[in-house]
């Protein structure tokens, strides 16, 4: 079950006018699907739908969820402002109707779930992607508390068990291809909580 302060803190986020993350796309999730042919693509915890609408603009059939009902308002409202249409549910994964190898890919873009149960949410999620489909993941790691430290507008958790390592993201995968899985520092621009120099996690992953 989800806790109510979690919910209450994104409903809270998202029912400003502002996007918090901004509107446009996350860099890494646009330079992978710039590769790929569109398909079908599952967007989990997507919040007000910045990356849902892009993949929708380039012709990805698009499905999303998240916790919030403000998410949910704020990513119909932008799908709509860009003429495009994406399914949006509202729900943890166990309660939505999703169908074994639905889809082609999944991205799990700042997907921060509560610690525990974000590696079996990862593993649940695996069910739901065809073989030879990919992960696309771009999260903080680890080592972010020492970002966030210098300086808080660059966002994410701050508990570190909310946060992923190489190794995490390997157990939750393991019967994955790696084609990238790295931490890194980058420069992060995205709305108004996410600003200025974090580490993160990048995964693409070809299921086997």
């Amino acid at each position: 079950m989800t806790d109510n302060t979690w919910l209450d803190r994104w409903n809270d986020r998202y029912s400003s006018e502002e996007f918090a993350y901004g509107t446009e796309p996350n860099t890494y999730l646009k330079e992978q699907l710039e590769k790929l042919e569109p398909g079908s693509i599952l967007f989990p915890a997507e919040g007000e739908g910045r990356n849902a609408v892009f993949a929708a603009i380039k012709g990805w059939k698009v499905s999303a969820f998240d916790i919030s009902s403000e998410g949910k308002t704020k990513a119909l409202q932008l799908a709509k402002n860009n003429n495009v249409s994406i399914d949006y549910q509202v729900g943890e994964l166990q309660t939505l109707n999703f169908r074994e190898e639905q889809f082609d890919v999944i991205a799990l873009i700042y997907a921060h779930f509560p610690a525990d149960i974000k590696s079996s949410i990862h593993k649940a999620l695996d069910q739901y992607l065809r073989k030879g489909g990919l992960i696309i993941f771009e999260a903080f790691s680890k080592s972010h508390l020492d970002y966030v430290l210098k300086n808080e507008k660059v966002g994410g958790p701050k508990d570190i068990g909310s946060l992923f390592s190489i190794d995490e993201i390997k157990a939750d995968f393991p019967n994955y291809d790696s084609i990238e899985l790295v931490e890194k520092e980058i420069e992060l621009n995205e709305g108004l909580f996410h600003n200025g120099t974090g580490s993160v996690i990048r995964f693409t992953g070809r299921k086997r």
